[in-house]
């Protein structure tokens, strides 16, 4: 006869530790492994925030403005957004946000002109562990587009076809879609970081190259221009948009329009 199967309580006792060790040994990996992703990725979200805020000094007086309760926004509890305003002299508005919760990591940068006419710039970055989202977009909130605007336009298009060899990905449908002048989708892997900040850069390049040859709106012009821009911003609120939805779940329509008027766009200021 075979030897009887222990099965008493010390026994059980002894496999579920084993068991307790193993589940614990490969949480344990898992935290080390995100970590290590997540490191890597605050580095590369970091390194094209900051090399386009240099690139931008490069051209321009940058002056921080205190954002107060702002700096620090909180979204579903689990979202923490460190946000950031400059005032850029004889162009307009700089707002930078970003958030690392560990599995994702995301940047935004959002240029809102108000002395010249240029359209506004918005870049997002995603991280999702080893996966790569970038969204560069070109608004036209102008009202002349002139000989010189449309040079703009094509020289961004230039500088941003340099990078065709990256992974197109989709875009959702938005009511905005008619805005948008030129636009870049681009994914892919950690590989493709520097590339995808090195068009943020050449984009930023050409897009302030053109705006120092461009004069000065007057007092007229540039208010006209800002309505144009809120109607934009105030439509994002009404009729909706992927991150301001997210926005004005967490803080509600008021609230959003207000840090959209005074912070993100700083229209208002």
């Amino acid at each position: 006869m075979g030897k009887a199967k222990d099965t008493s309580p010390k026994r059980k006792k002894k496999v579920l530790h084993i068991v307790l060790g193993v589940l614990a040994a490969i949480i344990l990996i898992a935290a080390i492994a995100i970590s290590s992703i997540a490191n890597t990725n605050v580095k590369a979200m970091n390194s094209t925030v900051d090399a386009a805020l240099a690139t931008l000094r490069e051209n321009y007086t940058v002056t921080p403005i205190d954002v107060g309760d702002y700096k620090e926004m909180k979204i579903y509890g689990i979202m923490k957004f460190d946000v950031e305003q400059y005032d850029i002299e004889e162009l307009g508005n700089l707002s930078i946000m970003r958030m690392n919760m560990g599995l994702m990591q995301m940047a935004t940068v959002v240029i809102t002109p108000q002395d010249k006419n240029l359209p506004l710039l918005s870049a997002d970055y995603m991280y999702i562990l080893s996966n790569r989202k970038a969204y560069l977009e070109f608004y036209d909130v102008v009202k002349e587009k002139d000989d010189t605007y449309n040079k703009l336009l094509n020289s961004l298009a230039e500088a941003i076809s340099a990078y065709d060899h990256l992974e197109n990905i989709e875009a959702s449908e938005a009511w905005y879609a008619d805005l948008l002048t030129v636009t870049s989708y681009k994914g892919g892997k950690a590989d493709a970081d520097k590339d995808l900040e090195n068009q943020l850069v050449d984009s930023l390049q050409a897009y302030l190259s053109h705006a120092k040859a461009l004069p000065m709106l007057s007092n007229e012009e540039k208010a006209e221009k800002i309505a144009i821009t809120v109607a934009y911003t105030d439509g994002l609120i009404e009729k909706g948009g992927i991150s301001t939805d997210v926005f004005k779940d967490e803080l509600g329509d008021e609230e959003t329009k207000l840090f959209f008027d005074n912070i993100f766009f700083g229209t208002a200021k």
